[in-house]
């Protein structure tokens, strides 16, 4: 069994004046990596930020922290070299966004290690560089498991939302949790992500569903010990995948 627990901050929950601190601190406070919100106002009605801000982002925290791009945004192809420029580590896309999943799957990997190879030509761009060796595919909660299917042994994540994407405040489905179930007993060794409405109370429903990468807001973000909540977040899930290991 390939894959491990992983706790995500969602930094657009944070003190977007203090972005770059706030980055910091999750990653003091234990997280796995970073889930940085893109949205452009067309896929969904609000605007976050594009690839400068990723590219301070990355200046500001080093090459350490790990950048999971979800791009909700409805041309995903158009920013996929900016974002590799920009310090990327995962790009994923959503499923509703493009009509060729496996075109864009590949552009991702193969503009990663473009950017790689010009990076280790120069040393003063090593702190800002990407792998792209990720490509995660999310789908709404209106999109079938099934149709994620085709794509899921060509990618490294999938991204069930448990939330209409683009609002944070929203209620946890767990109505989306048979989706994680079915991806899970499909493909045994995916990254599977949940991402909405998710922290202490929803997380023993997402882990016992079968997700390992967790991604989570103001449950974590906004806790006076936020340190504390992550590790709830990844002990819970860390048991599940223990359990699932014995029952197989």
């Amino acid at each position: 069994m390939a894959y491990t627990a992983k706790i995500g901050p969602s930094i657009l929950s944070s003190d977007l004046s203090q972005l770059g601190r706030e980055c910091e601190r999750m990653m003091e406070c234990g997280a796995d990596y970073l889930h940085l919100d893109v949205m452009d106002g067309h896929f969904v009605p609000n605007i976050t930020f594009g690839h400068p801000m990723v590219e301070c982002l990355r200046k500001a925290v080093g090459p350490n922290p790990f950048f999971d791009m979800h791009m909700m945004v409805s041309r995903p192809e158009q920013w996929v070299k900016p974002m590799a420029a920009a310090g990327a580590n995962q790009y994923t896309f959503h499923l509703e966004a493009t009509t060729n999943p496996g075109n864009l799957i590949k552009e991702i990997r193969e503009s990663g290690m473009k950017f790689c190879k010009v990076a280790d030509k120069c040393p003063k761009s090593k702190a800002n560089r990407s792998s792209y060796t990720r490509v995660g595919l999310a789908i709404k909660p209106g999109t079938t498991v099934e149709e994620l299917a085709p794509w899921a042994r060509q990618i490294d994540m999938a991204l069930v939302m448990t939330v209409e994407p683009g609002f944070g405040g929203q209620r946890f489905m767990e109505d989306m949790m048979p989706k994680v179930n079915w991806l899970r007993s499909q493909f045994p060794s995916l990254d599977i992500e949940v991402d909405g409405g998710v922290g202490p109370d929803t997380i023993h429903r997402c882990a016992e569903a079968g997700a390992n990468m967790i991604v989570s807001g103001s449950a974590v973000v906004s806790s006076s010990d936020p340190r504390s909540v992550i590790a709830l977040l990844k002990d819970v899930v860390l048991e599940a995948i223990q359990k699932r290991s014995l029952d197989r």
